[in-house]
C-alpha cells in the first residue's frame, strides 16, 4: 500500500506499476464478501472515468485483490454503484 489515504498501487499484466484511488468499500451480507470499488483515473472511449472492482480482506492480512467470480456478485456491486451515482446527482442538484 502506498503511504497517502485512499491511494494504492498495482501492478498490470505488463509490469507496470499503476497508482488507483479507492472510491468506497463495502461488505454485501448477501455474497459474504467485503469489495473495494476503485479508479486508476483513465476515461473510457466515452470520457467517462473507469471503475472497478475487486473483492479484497479487509484486514489486510492479504493484500491481494481477488476478482469477482459470479453475475450474482456483478449485479451487487452495479446495484451499490447505482445508488451512490444517485446520492451524487441528488446532491449536485440541490448545491444548483
Amino acid at each position: 500500500m502506498n503511504e497517502k489515504k485512499g491511494v494504492f498501487t498495482i501492478v498490470n499484466d505488463e509490469g507496470k506499476e499503476i497508482e488507483c484511488e479507492i472510491l468506497f468499500t463495502f461488505d454485501s451480507d448477501e455474497t459474504k464478501k467485503s469489495y473495494i470499488v476503485y479508479t486508476d483515473n483513465t476515461l473510457d472511449e466515452e470520457g467517462s472515468t473507469k471503475v472497478f472492482a475487486s473483492v479484497y480482506d479487509p484486514t489486510g492480512q492479504n493484500p491481494s485483490l481477488l476478482p469477482i467470480e459470479t453475475e450474482k456478485e456483478w449485479q451487487v456491486i452495479e446495484n451499490i454503484l447505482s445508488s451512490v451515482q444517485e446520492k451524487i446527482d441528488e446532491a449536485a442538484a440541490k448545491a444548483e
